[in-house]
């Protein structure tokens, strides 16, 4: 089942709590939150207490995509702030396994995020701990990119690996999820679609989400996938 991840990192950050209750009136099924250090990728965003604030006013998974360096020294804080899946760079983490581990230890659901440039088989050996694989369909760092194309094949190489071992993983991309790119990912394999600028931008969010969640399922009935 197809599912949508509102990212906030596209929407107002002076009415988070507005954007949270849009992004659920929108089929929102989690909540993706851009967390940025100014080190690994070229922006900085918001951190812990930030994450322990939405908890407040959601009870939808918060989805935590950690764009940072040394990552195990803040997974602790996330924890506590109330995340509920945190995904981690494999270009940002040296000792992976371990990274993996701390987060199943502290009660979150682990996933992998891969660049753009990076192959998918880098992650063969670690895909039975992980909860999701996201795929970043436009380098990270900041919102409203274009879709790369080849991200397309990486999905469907993942869906392929994921179906031949039998595992369960779940398949995210993030980067250019729109209207026009929406059902190509959809059918290369994608479950979890994580949007911004396509939700948040204009006058209606929730009008925004619910097209782009109808558009997303229409394509998953084709069993196409």
């Amino acid at each position: 089942m197809v599912q949508l991840l509102p990212s906030i990192l596209s929407s107002d950050f002076a009415r988070l709590a507005d954007a949270i209750a849009m992004a659920e009136q929108a089929g929102g099924t989690a909540i993706h939150v851009d967390v940025m250090d100014g080190h690994f990728v070229p922006n900085i965003t918001l951190g812990p207490p930030v994450v322990k604030s939405l908890r407040k006013v959601t009870k939808l998974p918060l989805d935590c995509h950690l764009m940072i360096e040394n990552a195990d020294e803040f997974i602790p804080m996330f924890a506590d702030a109330g995340a509920d899946w945190v995904g981690v760079h494999y270009e940002a983490c040296p000792h992976l396994h371990r990274t993996i581990e701390l987060i199943r230890e502290h009660g979150m659901e682990p996933g992998v995020v891969i660049n753009p440039a990076t192959r998918v088989d880098v992650l063969l050996d670690i895909l039975p701990m992980l909860h999701h694989v996201l795929v970043m369909s436009v380098n990270p760092g900041f919102g409203g990119q274009k879709f790369i194309p080849f991200s397309l094949e990486k999905i469907s190489d993942l869906r392929r690996i994921r179906e031949e071992r039998g595992l369960k993983f779940l398949i995210e991309v993030d980067g250019g999820v729109a209207h026009e790119t929406i059902a190509s990912v959809v059918k290369a394999g994608a479950e979890l679609l994580v949007a911004g600028s396509a939700v948040y931008s204009g006058s209606d969010p929730v009008k925004n989400g619910r097209e782009l969640l109808a558009a997303a399922q229409a394509a998953d009935a084709t069993g196409a996938r």
